[in-house]
C-alpha cells in the first residue's frame, strides 16, 4: 500500500532504519551472547528478555523497510490546498466552556511522521482527512467544533 512521505519524514525513517540495522542489532547480539554465557536458557530471565529485543528489533525493521520499500514523496504541487507537507492555520470556533476561539497551525505528515506535541497532524487522522483538498477561507463542522481553515503555506 502507498504510502506519502514529506522528504524529511522519510529520510528519517531511513536514518532510524540504518541506526536499527548497525548500532542496535549489535548490542543486542552482545546482550543475547553475555545472557547466554550465562548457562541454562531455559530459566535465564536476561537472555529470554535479550531474545524478546531481538524479535522487537526485527519486528521494527521489517515495519521500516516496508514503509520505505512503499514510500512515495509527496511535493506540494499547489499551495493553494492542504496536502501532504502544508502547514495549515486553523481556527477553532468558540468552544462551549469558555466562548473563546484558538488558532493553531498544523503540518499534514503521513502517519509515520505524526507528532501532536509537534503539531505534526497525519493526512488519515480524523482531522486531516478533513483538511485534505481544503482551500484557505473554508469552513467545516468537526465533531461539534467549527474550523476555519485561515492561511496554506
Amino acid at each position: 500500500m502507498v504510502q506519502y512521505f514529506t522528504r524529511e519524514g522519510l529520510e528519517k525513517l531511513k536514518e532510524e532504519l540504518k541506526q536499527l540495522k548497525t548500532v542496535e542489532n549489535k548490542k543486542i547480539v552482545k546482550l543475547i551472547a553475555e545472557a547466554a554465557a550465562f548457562g541454562d536458557l531455559k530459566e535465564n530471565a536476561a537472555y529470554h528478555d535479550a531474545r524478546d529485543k531481538m524479535a522487537f528489533l526485527r519486528m521494527r525493521v521489517a515495519e521500516l523497510e516496508s514503509a520505505i520499500n512503499e514510500a512515495v514523496v509527496k511535493e506540494k504541487s499547489n499551495i493553494d490546498t492542504v496536502q501532504v507537507g502544508s502547514k495549515v492555520k486553523v481556527l477553532f470556533g468558540p468552544s462551549a466552556s469558555s466562548g473563546q476561539a484558538s488558532e493553531e497551525v498544523y503540518e499534514i505528515v503521513a502517519p509515520g511522521e505524526a507528532d501532536i506535541l509537534k503539531n505534526k497532524l497525519s493526512y488519515q487522522s480524523p482531522l486531516g482527512v478533513y483538511l485534505m483538498g481544503l482551500n484557505a477561507g473554508k469552513e467545516f463542522d468537526f465533531r461539534g467544533t467549527k474550523i476555519k481553515v485561515l492561511e496554506i503555506k
